[in-house]
């Protein structure tokens, strides 16, 4: 069962995104509201779809890696796979969230 792990260092991060399967990046701020309201479905989503990765970056103490894809608001969530940026979902989406999931799931 997958779920949702915090990354705390560029190399961290570049080794989850470039291992090939799906992952799906939470970044957010622990003061962004929309964040919290966002994390209880990210933490279901990440037990529901097992064979998808979820990790999470606090754009605050991570921000190398938030500048290196863009981050200009949270919550953004950006889909990998095989090292590259497939999509992004930016704000309080679950829906679409949900959706893109899906969608790029082997």
């Amino acid at each position: 069962m997958s779920k949702l792990v915090a990354v705390n260092s560029v190399e961290e991060f570049h080794k989850v995104v470039n291992e090939g399967e799906l992952v799906v990046v939470d970044f957010y701020a622990k003061w962004c509201g929309p964040c919290r309201l966002m994390m209880p479905k990210v933490e279901k989503f990440s037990k529901e779809f097992d064979t998808v990765k979820f990790i999470k970056v606090d754009v605050d103490e991570n921000e190398t890696i938030a500048s290196s894809v863009g981050i200009s608001a949270m919550p953004t969530f950006k889909f990998y796979k095989g090292g590259n940026i497939i999509d992004e979902v930016v704000g309080v989406n679950p829906g679409q969230l949900k959706t893109k999931i899906i969608e790029y799931m082997d």
